[in-house]
């Protein structure tokens, strides 16, 4: 898969001039739904499946500041793969600093039908989980 581009925009900054640090959270989620697109998956497609995708779980560990205009990478693997939900890991790199690691996290994930019971990946969706296992390790 392709990482995610984007440049950094004046309004995600704070009164410091840095990003604030909860863009970083919505450019994962920007990460995840480019990724989701690449492999065939956009969520339109899990919606018209009847299927919705909370996120159960999202953390992101800063190391270095992005400033506007910045442009930043974000590589998209699969941490971890279970019946009822998935963990994706995200490495936001600054590519305007020389490619510095900036910041990286996860988001957990489950899957729940449109009346809110759970699904099983590895059964009702099968073909996602085996695209899926090909995020592992890139």
């Amino acid at each position: 898969m392709e990482p995610y581009t984007r440049t950094a925009k004046y309004y995600e900054t704070d009164q410091m001039g840095i990003i604030h640090h909860s863009n970083y959270i919505r450019w994962m989620e920007e990460a995840r739904i480019d990724v989701l697109n690449q492999m065939g998956y956009p969520y339109r497609r899990f919606e018209e499946m009847g299927y919705i995708s909370p996120v159960l779980h999202a953390e992101c560990e800063y190391k270095k500041s992005v400033k506007f205009d910045d442009e930043v990478k974000v590589v998209v693997t699969l941490k971890e793969l279970g019946r009822v939900k998935f963990t994706l890991g995200y490495e936001i790199y600054n590519m305007s600093e020389g490619g510095e690691l900036s910041a990286y996290g996860t988001t957990t994930h489950c899957f729940l039908k449109t009346n809110g019971r759970p699904v099983l990946i590895d059964r009702d969706m099968k073909e996602f989980a085996d695209a899926l296992n090909a995020l592992k390790g890139e």
